[in-house]
Order: structure tokens, then sequence, then C-alpha cells
């Protein structure tokens, strides 16, 4: 039997699947940079194929690399999409390199992994129906990123570099939009250093200050709360 023709390959009567998927758009000139690096780098597929590996969910999530003119990265619950702007993807690096950091790609790269989970954790939160308020909702999310990250490869060093882009933001803005559903841009540095402390103490002991003595304990019931609500999702 021949192929269907591209046209009708989705005209199958088969249901998309019910997973993370990613789409990518093409660039406004100005943010054709950073689209490049997300593409040539394959930055988003191995957060995905490892969310894919580890949750089961009950529709597709679409992944769509775009560029935004300044609406900013997010997910959006009406069409179960996360929206990962190219344009905010060059504000990051242009962050570490003014700071003179001399590896910004490599500094980005970490930043795209921990959005990613931030994002995804946004639509874990709407598939499993949690009772959230917004802050709620950005808090756990960061939560989120936090967990998969801490169980996967360079995770730990992705969450520091997160942290550092945090700080960075926050000395750039010191005075952040108060409309901002998410923690200021310091607390949300210090909640990574925290997750990272915590989860391995000994490992980082630079990390280890009298002010993150309750680290190892807020980790852990971190991890345990996003368990038991990912529970009905994860794969056997």
């Amino acid at each position: 039997m021949a192929a269907l023709p591209l046209f009708l390959a989705g005209c199958t009567g088969q249901p998309p699947a019910p997973e993370f998927t990613l789409r990518y758009e093409e660039p406004a000139p100005a943010d054709a940079a950073g689209a490049r690096l997300l593409r040539d780098r394959n930055l988003v597929e191995p957060e995905l194929t490892d969310l894919n590996a580890y949750l089961r969910l009950p529709h597709r999530v679409t992944v769509v690399a775009r560029s935004c003119a300044g609406g900013g990265t997010g997910y959006d619950p009406a069409e179960h999409r996360i929206e990962l702007c190219y344009d905010d993807l060059a504000e990051d690096r242009e962050l570490f390199a003014r700071a003179g950091s001399p590896h910004p790609d490599e500094d980005l790269a970490d930043v795209v992994r921990e959005t990613i989970h931030h994002e995804a954790g946004h639509a874990l939160a709407d598939a499993l129906d949690l009772a959230l308020d917004d802050r709620a909702e950005e808090d756990a999310a960061d939560r989120f990123a936090q967990l998969m990250l801490l169980r996967t490869p360079g995770g730990e060093t992705a969450l520091l570099t997160a942290a550092r882009a945090y700080d960075l933001a926050a000395a750039a803005d010191p005075a952040p939009d108060p409309s901002d559903e998410h923690a200021p841009p310091a607390a949300r540095a210090e909640s990574h250093r925290c997750a990272v402390q915590g989860a391995a103490p000994t490992r980082h002991p630079d990390l280890s200050t009298p002010s993150r003595a309750h680290c190892a304990e807020t980790w852990t019931a971190s991890r345990d709360a996003w368990t038991r609500d990912l529970a009905r999702l994860v794969r056997s």
C-alpha cells in the first residue's frame, strides 16, 4: 500500500499522542541567533524525552519555540501549549555576557533546561487539576523543575546557573513588577540553591550556611509532595 500523502497523514482518525512534543516556528530577524542556538544545540529535545520517559500525560502538550515580541515564555492552559520565546533567550544570554561569563552559550543551555521544566510544571499542575492560586503555582513549578533536574545528569549545575540568572535579573532590575505572579528573582535563586544543598549537603559544602539549615527538610517535603501528586502519571 502506498504511503499516505503528507496532507492526509493527520486524517487517519488516530488521536494525537499524549506527550510533550516540540514545534519550531521561524524567528523574527532579530531572534535568528537565539533560534539557531536552540535548534543546532538540540537544547529542548532531551528534556522532553526525559519528561515523556517519566510521565504519561492525559493529553498532548506542545512546546512551541517562537518569537514572542516581548510576550514572554509561558504556558497556555486553554491550548495545552508552552511557548518558549526566542527573544527571552537572547535576553538571558545577554545577562551572562554583560556579567563577564566566559561561556554564555553554556549558561543559556542550562537556563533553557530549567525553563522547560518550570513550564512543564505548569502543564502538570493543569493536567492534575491542582488547586493552586497563581503565586502558589509559580512556586510549585519551580519546585517541579528542581525535582526533574536533580534526578538527571548535570541538573545541579543547571539549577545553580538558573539561580545565577535570577541574581543577575534582580541586579539589573532591583524593583520588579509587583503584578508579576512569580516570586522575586532573588527568592527564586535562593530556592534553587536551597534545593541543591538540601538534596546533597555533603556535595555542596560551599552552600551550607546557617540560613540553609532547613534546606534538607524543605527539599524532602517538596520532592515528596510532587511525587505524590504525580503518582498516577508516572510510567511503570
